[in-house]
């Protein structure tokens, strides 16, 4: 479970460090930044996100992190039992990221067709998690060919780059497509929704890796703010994806250890009325009643009906196959 802080924190340290420790209390396995060397990531421009009211370039100066900072999350992450992430946007990004030891490399869905990018990511050896957002499978294909390349593991997410995402817009199906197409990926969503049910509905689909973004408070301002998690809902969201993980697998059989529910809800063949010995047992003597720990259950009773007793049988007797005379 990744909480994407990304830059929720708006350049605030304080912020971050909030976020960092409300995931963990959470229970999130994961927080996610995104390290922003601006000299190195863009050209100066003005194209505004469809999310935001501001050039990306103004954006990503006021909320890029120092390289100081980046070093202070990593260390209060790792104190609370979390794995630090970030996503680079460049190679002096990536190259920092290094330089923190990190576990493994994030690449947004932006970069998953940049293919120099992902090249030089992967040849510094750690694994990688690929969103895919905005990317089919053959643009992708390029893409996990350098990492297969670079022998390094990896992950795909499946993503829907719209912000907020529409619900019917999400395509859980694609999970099915990337399984197909690449066997050896571990499979994700990273979910762009305004609620945490397609993350668990994406659990039994086959998702092991799943994000969201993540605020402390919903009224922060942010581009990203609308379509975070508070850590009420990523709590909610850890609980239920592990229970639905737990849920899966399996075969359609009778569990051992449904056999105390078995005694009492399965029926038994029991006689209704005195049946003397000789007598033919007919719908009128015999019947199925509860609990189920009769030796003859419900589902022989059709093949008893014009069998005869063996012996004297008193009314609301379970029946045994002792009970019964020779054919």
């Amino acid at each position: 479970m990744i909480a994407e802080i990304g830059i929720n924190h708006e350049g605030d340290p304080d912020k971050a460090h909030r976020m960092v420790a409300d995931a963990a209390d959470a229970g999130v396995e994961c927080v996610k930044f995104q390290t922003h060397v601006v000299e190195d990531e863009m050209i100066p421009n003005d194209v505004v996100p469809g999310n935001a009211d501001e050039p990306i370039y103004a954006m990503m100066r006021r909320c890029a992190l120092p390289a100081s900072v980046e070093r202070e999350l990593k260390a209060h992450a790792e104190e609370r039992g979390m794995v630090f992430l970030s996503t680079p946007f460049s190679r002096a990004a990536a190259d920092r990221l290094a330089e923190l030891d990190v576990a493994a490399y994030k690449i947004g869905s932006g970069e998953c067709n940049n293919y120099p990018l992902v090249g030089h990511i992967a040849a510094l050896g750690k694994p990688v998690i690929l969103s895919t957002g905005m990317n089919d499978i053959a643009s992708i294909r390029p893409a996990v060919d350098l990492l297969r390349a670079a022998g390094v593991g990896y992950a795909l997410l499946h993503c829907t780059s719209l912000y907020p995402t529409p619900p019917e817009q999400v395509r859980l199906g694609a999970l099915a497509e990337l399984r197909a197409e690449f066997p050896d990926a571990v499979l994700g969503l990273s979910d762009h929704t305004t609620s945490i049910y397609p993350c668990l509905g994406a659990v039994p689909l086959g998702a092991r890796v799943l994000e969201r973004h993540f605020t402390s408070d919903a009224t922060w301002p942010g581009p990203d703010i609308p379509v975070s998690s508070t850590p009420a809902e990523f709590a909610e969201l850890v609980t239920g994806s592990r229970l639905i993980f737990a849920a899966l697998g399996g075969t359609k059989e009778i569990l051992a250890a449904e056999q105390p529910t078995i005694d009492f809800a399965y029926a038994s063949v029991v006689t209704t009325a005195p049946i003397a010995a000789g007598d033919e047992l007919t719908a009128a003597n015999l019947w199925v009643k509860r609990p189920g720990t009769g030796e003859i259950r419900a589902a022989e009773y059709p093949t008893l009906l014009g069998r005869r007793a063996a012996t004297d049988l008193p009314v609301d007797r379970q029946l045994s196959w002792n009970d019964l005379a020779d054919v």
